[in-house]
C-alpha cells in the first residue's frame, strides 16, 4: 500500500508513475487526499473539543470546592455536551478514516523506473537468454501424450478425483515431482536461505497483507465455514511471517525458501495453452522470500534473479528473462523479471518464475518495520521469486529430453532420481 506522506508530498508524481500501469489514479488520489484533509479537520475540532472538556472539567472541581453548586451544574452540562460532541466528531473521523483507507487500497504499486511502459505481454523486454533450443523430430509429442505414454502422469484420473486441472503423478512422475522440489529446497538453503514449511491455508489478514486481498479474491480458494483461504503462493504465509513486526538493521536480509502446493482458480483459462500442465488449479511450487533494507532491495533483486537463473541452467533447459512492462506487471509490485523455458514440442516459451521487488507497498500493508541507526522506525523491503514453479518446467523436461529409447534425465537430478530415463 502506497503511504499517505508521499501522496501528500508527491501526488502528481504517483499518478504519473501509475500511468506506466496503465492505471488511471487522479481521481482516487484527489479523494484519498480530500478524506484526508477532512480528518485532519476532525482531528484540530476533537483536540479542541478535548480540550475544552479538560479545561470545563478542573473549573467543575473548583467550583465544588468554593460551594458555587450552581455554576458547577452549569459547566457540568457543559462538559456533557462537549462529550457528545467528541463523539460525533470522532465517527465522522472513523468514517473518513475508513473511506480514505478503502481508497488507498486501490492504488497499485508504482513501477520503478527501470520498468519499460507496454500494454501487455508482447511488450515485455527480453533481458538476457540462454541455453539451446533442442531440435526435435517431426513426430516428437507434447508432453501430455508424453505423460500416457509413459504413464507417469494422470490427467482424466485428476478429473475424477477432483476435477480440471488437478493431475495425478504416478510412478517415476510422482518420483520426479519430489526430487525437484527436493532439489530446488537443496539448492536454495545452499545459498543461505532458511527452510521453512508454512501452513497452506491462510487468513484474511495474511491475504491483505500481501495484496492478494482484494485484487485477486476471485483467483482463490476460499474456505467459508472457517473463512480461510487456500494459498496461490508460499509467498502469502511466509512473508506474513514478520506481519507486525520490528526488526533491527542487523536481522537483514532475512532469507527464506519454501516448498508448498499452491491453488489458483484461474477462471475462464481454455484452449491449448492451458493443455497438460501448461495451467493447473493445483501445482507443486518451490519460493524463497527476502526482506530488506530499502537501500539494498535493488541489489538483491538482482542477486535473486542470478540464483534463479543458476538454477535453471543447472536443468539444461533453454531460458530467456523478462524485465515485465507497466501493464504486464502484478498490482502489488515495482518491478518484474519472469523466467521463461521454452517447451519444444509445443513450440513456445513458458513462464516458470517471476522475481519481483515490492519496495515498502507490502511493507505498509503489514506493518513490517526496521529501527535505523537513529532509532527511527522505517519500512521494509520485500521480494520473491519461485525457484521453481514445477508444472511447466516438469513439462519442458519431458518434451525437450524425449529420445526413442525415453526421457533423460537432467544430470543434476540423478543422484535424487536413482534412475538416468523414464521408459
Amino acid at each position: 500500500m502506497l503511504t499517505l506522506k508521499l501522496l501528500r508530498e508527491r501526488p502528481d508524481f504517483v499518478v504519473e508513475r501509475l500511468a506506466v500501469k496503465n492505471f488511471e489514479a487522479k481521481s482516487i488520489v484527489d479523494e484519498i487526499l480530500e478524506q484526508d484533509k477532512l480528518r485532519r479537520q476532525y482531528q484540530t475540532e476533537l483536540d479542541s473539543v478535548l480540550s475544552q472538556i479538560k479545561s470545563k472539567s478542573k473549573e467543575i472541581g473548583q467550583y465544588m470546592k468554593s460551594g458555587e453548586g450552581a455554576k458547577a451544574e452549569s459547566a457540568k452540562e457543559l462538559v456533557a455536551e462537549l462529550k457528545k460532541r467528541s463523539k460525533d466528531i470522532e465517527a465522522l473521523m472513523e468514517a473518513s478514516s475508513q473511506k480514505q483507507n478503502n481508497l488507498l487500497v486501490l492504488l497499485p504499486n508504482l513501477p520503478c523506473s527501470l520498468v519499460p511502459e507496454g500494454k501487455c505481454a508482447e511488450d515485455n523486454v527480453v533481458v538476457r537468454q540462454g541455453g539451446e533450443i533442442p531440435a526435435l523430430p517431426k513426430d516428437a509429442l507434447p508432453h501430455w501424450e508424453l505423460a500416457r505414454k509413459y504413464d507417469i502422469i494422470d490427467f482424466d484420473l485428476g478429473n475424477k478425483l477432483t476435477g480440471s486441472g488437478f493431475p495425478v503423478y504416478k510412478g517415476k512422475g510422482a518420483k520426479l515431482q519430489r526430487a525437484l522440489i527436493q532439489y530446488f529446497l537443496d539448492f536454495n538453503t545452499a545459498a543461505g536461505y532458511l527452510e521453512i514449511e508454512p501452513p497452506i491455508v491462510v487468513n484474511e489478514a495474511s491475504g491483505f497483507a500481501t495484496g492478494q486481498l482484494p485484487d485477486k479474491e476471485g483467483q482463490m480458494y476460499f474456505v467459508g465455514e472457517d473463512k480461510f483461504y487456500l494459498i496461490p503462493t508460499a509467498e502469502v504465509p511466509v512473508t506474513n511471517i514478520y506481519r507486525d513486526t520490528i526488526l533491527a538493521e542487523s536481522d537483514f536480509p532475512v532469507k527464506m525458501t519454501a516448498y508448498t502446493p499452491c491453488f489458483r482458480r484461474e477462471a475462464g483459462s481454455y484452449g491449448k495453452e492451458v493443455r497438460g500442465l501448461n495451467r493447473l488449479h493445483q501445482f507443486d511450487k518451490v519460493e524463497i522470500v527476502q526482506l530488506s533494507l530499502p537501500e539494498k532491495s535493488h541489489e538483491l533483486l538482482d542477486q535473486m534473479v542470478l540464483h534463479v537463473e543458476k538454477l535453471v541452467k543447472s536443468l539444461e533447459l533453454p531460458y530467456r528473462i523478462l524485465r515485465l512492462c507497466g501493464g504486464d506487471m502484478s498490482f502489488t509490485s515495482a518491478i518484474t523479471y519472469d523466467f521463461e523455458v521454452y517447451s519444444a514440442a509445443q513450440g513456445r516459451w513458458l513462464e516458470v518464475s517471476s522475481v519481483s521487488n515490492f519496495e515498502s507497498y507490502q511493507a505498509n500493508r503489514m506493518k513490517l518495520r526496521y529501527k535505523d541507526s537513529e532509532g527511527k522506525i522505517q519500512l521494509a523491503h520485500t521480494l520473491n521469486g519461485s525457484s521453481l514453479a514445477l508444472p511447466r518446467i516438469v513439462a519442458a523436461l519431458l518434451e525437450n529430453n524425449q529420445t526413442p529409447e525415453g526421457i533423460k534425465i537432467p544430470a543434476v537430478l540423478k543422484d535424487y532420481l536413482k534412475y538416468e530415463i523414464i521408459d
